[in-house]
């Protein structure tokens, strides 16, 4: 099979990399950005032509996209607004025209953010009602509902797997896991909110559950996350616990980390309160294990300290 990656130099991206070095199957990895030392075929997926000239000339069977996007706060400025539609919404839609011409698949990596308005106390399943609280999680799901519309229908072989997925991290690019062992190495204390609940993802772990999907493809929303529950406090409480474990930290003092309401750290966007993700169907389906969020946190922060 031949995979082309969006967003190539991004989290998810660079471990689909990794991944794509034990693999049989070939990668064409491409990014609007380039970055020294990962090669990188350029490419702008809000450009349909570009889409189709690179799918005809690899041969391309499918694509996973991992580009959006994921400022959140940033989506709600109004000089932003067409911006994030035609990265969110329009170029899904185009890769799934794409790969509708070539009887290909399309994985679009969603997000919780399309849940959320309504409070919830149990995990989301993935037929729930779309209820976005902000730009962002409302071009993701317009980026779903463009997929499925274009897709559905689909004579040849080939359809889309939406996976949604939470609070990614990883060893690569910006994300909550390093700003806190940045954070917790180098603050006397730090607030952190806990009336925010739902479960981290490690990206090698995501990146895994795409590669299983693509082996035997059925079409399909699904989510992803690690196993558990928590809070961005816990979350970072465990950060620190697992850093101090591992050697991350030198010294002895370490950071007074203390619990807070969302209220104390204004934005412009609402995030969801929960968004804890039931994944009994991507598990189900694809036959995957998932780990626990503590046991894939520990792999990384590991990884950082290698």
């Amino acid at each position: 099979m031949n995979i082309l990656v969006t967003g190539a130099n991004g989290q998810l991206g660079n471990e689909m990399r990794i991944i794509s070095r034990e693999s049989t199957d070939k990668y064409i990895f491409t990014d609007v950005n380039q970055v020294e030392g990962l090669e990188t075929t350029y490419l702008d997926i809000t450009d349909l032509d570009a889409i189709r000239k690179m799918v005809a000339e690899n041969d391309v069977n499918a694509i996973v996209n991992c580009a959006a996007w994921t400022n959140v706060d940033g989506a709600e400025d109004p000089e932003k607004y067409a911006l994030v539609e035609k990265l969110n919404a329009t170029a899904p839609e185009n890769l799934a025209i794409a790969m509708k011409e070539v009887g290909g698949w399309l994985v679009q990596i969603s997000t919780d953010y399309v849940v959320g308005k309504e409070p919830y106390n149990t995990p989301c399943k993935e037929d729930q009602k779309g209820t976005p609280t902000g730009v962002y999680g409302m071009t993701k799901l317009m980026g779903e509902q463009k997929i499925i519309s274009v897709m559905s229908g689909t004579q040849n072989a080939g359809g889309y797997i939406i996976i949604r997925t939470a609070w990614l991290y990883s060893e690569f690019g910006k994300n909550f896991c390093k700003t806190m062992l940045n954070l917790t190495a180098t603050k006397p204390q730090l607030k952190v909110v806990f009336d925010q609940c739902g479960t981290p993802t490690y990206a090698w772990d995501l990146a895994t559950a795409i590669v299983a999907a693509l082996k035997n493809p059925v079409e399909g929303v699904y989510h992803y996350s690690n196993e558990g529950v928590t809070s961005w406090y816990d979350f970072t409480k465990m950060i620190q616990q697992i850093a101090l474990e591992v050697g991350y930290y030198d010294g002895e003092d370490l950071c007074d980390i203390q619990p807070c309401h969302s209220n104390e750290f204004p934005s412009p966007v609402t995030r969801p309160s929960y968004s804890v993700l039931d994944k009994t169907k991507i598990k189900e389906t694809f036959g995957i294990k998932i780990p626990y969020w503590t046991d894939s946190l520990k792999t990384c922060i590991k990884n950082l300290n290698s």
